[in-house]
């Protein structure tokens, strides 16, 4: 029988250490765990949808009721903590105010190559090539759920998706969101060949405007970060396609470039409500 919340009192307490210095080891990493806050997050990581795991839950007490049904729905529910906000605020670091945390287990990192469609399945994966801003990450993950995305593949310099504010930013799309990492020296190109991918790598500087270009059935659309955008080896080697603008202004956001193209994208493949 599931003996219910604990009540913990003392912010020293050896249970609320994984949550001690919240934003300190934000910095540093936490050795194959994150950190989940709000509801609306927890309900996401406690969801089927996840392939990631609950290790604890900390609560205002007064948060309990509303998520004791959720908790309970898990195969395995995880421990609850309940302390006051005096509480939690000291043990995190900084005051506390949804009251809603939990630690998260990042088990094993799966292969790009388990998250695609295979052919002639139609697939539609978003790639994020040295995106070093994680409200960028968080908002990308965020449209690549709005728009069916098969997959999220990031390189080696991309920052980490499960960063405290990358979750928050994606309202909890990174929880269920799937994707994966490339290795430092995996090349985007073949990767793309090996999972029968046409690549399209946005840039204000192409030529073709993305309207133009009809959606391919098995797309890998590639950004790169504000400023630099894509390597140029890159660009050589994929389908370089533009948004249009007003004149004189040539300059969106990543995660809005991402959003558009995504849904010409997923509409060109009928992914969406209505389709085409």
């Amino acid at each position: 029988m599931d003996p219910g919340p604990e009540t913990i009192a003392d912010p020293d307490d050896p249970r609320l250490q994984p949550y001690a210095h919240i934003r300190e080891r934000d910095l540093v990493g936490r050795a194959g765990r994150f950190i989940a806050e709000g509801e609306v997050t927890l309900r996401l990581l406690l969801g089927r949808r996840s392939r990631f795991r609950a290790e604890s839950i900390l609560l205002l007490p007064e948060r309990w009721p509303g998520l004791a049904g959720a908790v309970a729905a898990c195969p395995e529910p995880p421990p609850v903590f309940l302390a006051a906000k005096a509480v939690m605020s000291a043990a995190a670091g900084f005051p506390i105010h949804r009251g809603v945390l939990a630690v998260g287990l990042r088990g094993p990192e799966p292969d790009a190559a388990t998250l695609v469609p295979p052919p002639p399945a139609p697939a539609l994966v978003l790639g994020l090539a040295g995106l070093t801003n994680h409200d960028n990450v968080g908002a990308a993950f965020r449209n690549a759920a709005a728009f069916g995305a098969d997959a999220v593949l990031l390189d080696a310099a991309s920052c980490d998706p499960l960063y405290r504010k990358s979750i928050r930013v994606s309202a909890g799309a990174a929880l269920i969101q799937p994707f994966a990492r490339l290795a430092a020296d995996q090349d985007w190109m073949r990767l793309a060949d090996s999972l029968g991918l046409q690549v399209l790598a946005l840039s204000p500087g192409a030529t073709e405007p993305l309207e133009a270009c009809a959606a391919p059935s098995r797309a890998l659309l590639i950004l790169g970060t504000e400023g630099p955008g894509l390597d140029a080896a890159i660009l050589a080697r994929a389908r370089p396609v533009r948004i249009p603008m007003a004149a004189g202004f040539d300059s969106l956001n990543v995660a809005t470039a991402a959003g558009i193209a995504l849904h010409a994208i997923a509409r060109g493949q009928g992914r969406l409500d209505g389709g085409r």
